[in-house]
């Protein structure tokens, strides 16, 4: 069976959870390939499964990089306290003759990839400025394959990593097309990200953390920005850190708003895997794109 032939209602949960642990660092291949053999059966081989699972990024642009609408380049800025000189792509609508709102894309741990560029142009078809960093600039950048991704940004420091975006946000709020205000919309290692930018910088406009790790209760009453947050029902491994979290914000009077979307996997959002949920997806983006349109205005 080739893994087009493949449908995600036949596959098992415990397949997709194996590769939440894969994708995450929890498994390396040779046990993620040896666990993920037990449920080739039949006509459904490993490499079927294996093809089926993996991110397909071939014909699954929602903007394309060319796009006309919009104007899309290659910038640089500098990250003091950070990585140094980090590479982003940079987004806004064509011919704009305003300023606009500012939103900063953060990448899952595994650099910029071609889905969080796309994101990111998203973002700007929208009708905001877009900067999508890629935290992998000091080690070379992401290197087109998202195994050897995630191998990179494994060895640089997660904290350093927050202090890149930081500066994205310094770099973006200064620009001549924005309007000075700025939100963040970050998946996975960039919805940890988008949490602790709402602890560490006073002055951000909002923040959306898709499926993100919570910040430390003690860390709570530092978040001024208001927060949109998604969270994946069968992601109990983020998701069941929602409560507590949920508990602190109210404790402290934040301003948030949060959502868990029924029967959709950690990367729900991720439209090149199988664990994309259109409905799940669409739904959370088009929330996304109305608090940023409120936010950031």
């Amino acid at each position: 069976m080739s893994n087009n032939e493949i449908k995600k209602e036949d596959i098992k949960q415990e397949v997709f959870d194996l590769y939440d642990d894969y994708a995450h660092n929890r498994l390396n291949r040779r046990d993620f390939m040896e666990k993920l053999s037990i449920y080739a059966v039949g006509s459904l081989t490993l490499t079927s499964l294996m093809g089926f699972l993996m991110p397909d990024y071939k014909n699954t642009w929602q903007v394309p990089a060319n796009d006309s609408r919009l104007t899309t380049e290659t910038i640089q800025y500098s990250s003091e306290k950070g990585g140094g000189t980090i590479k982003a792509q940079l987004s806004q609508p064509v011919n704009n003759t305003k300023k606009l709102g500012g939103i900063i894309v953060v990448h899952e741990n595994r650099g910029l990839n071609p889905y969080i560029a796309d994101v990111g142009r998203r973002a700007a078809l929208a009708g905001f400025i877009s900067i999508a960093p890629d935290a992998l600039t000091p080690l070379g950048g992401y290197p087109g394959d998202d195994e050897k991704g995630r191998e990179l940004q494994s060895k640089r420091d997660k904290n350093e990593m927050l202090e890149d975006f930081i500066a994205a946000y310094e770099y973006l709020k200064n620009h001549k097309n924005c309007n000075g205000y700025v939100g963040v919309v970050g998946f996975c290692f960039g919805g940890w990200i988008s949490n602790m930018m709402a602890v560490r910088v006073p002055g951000l406009a909002a923040a959306v953390p898709f499926y993100g790790s919570q910040p430390a209760k003690e860390l709570v009453p530092q978040i001024k920005a208001p927060l949109l947050l998604h969270y994946a029902s069968l992601d109990t491994r983020i998701t069941e850190g929602w409560p507590a979290y949920e508990e602190a914000l109210k404790e402290n009077h934040k301003e948030y708003t949060g959502y868990i979307y029924p029967n959709v996997n950690h990367g729900f959002h991720n439209d090149t895997t199988p664990r994309y949920d259109k409905a799940a997806a669409e739904l959370a983006w088009q929330r996304t794109i109305d608090f940023f349109t409120k936010k950031l205005s």
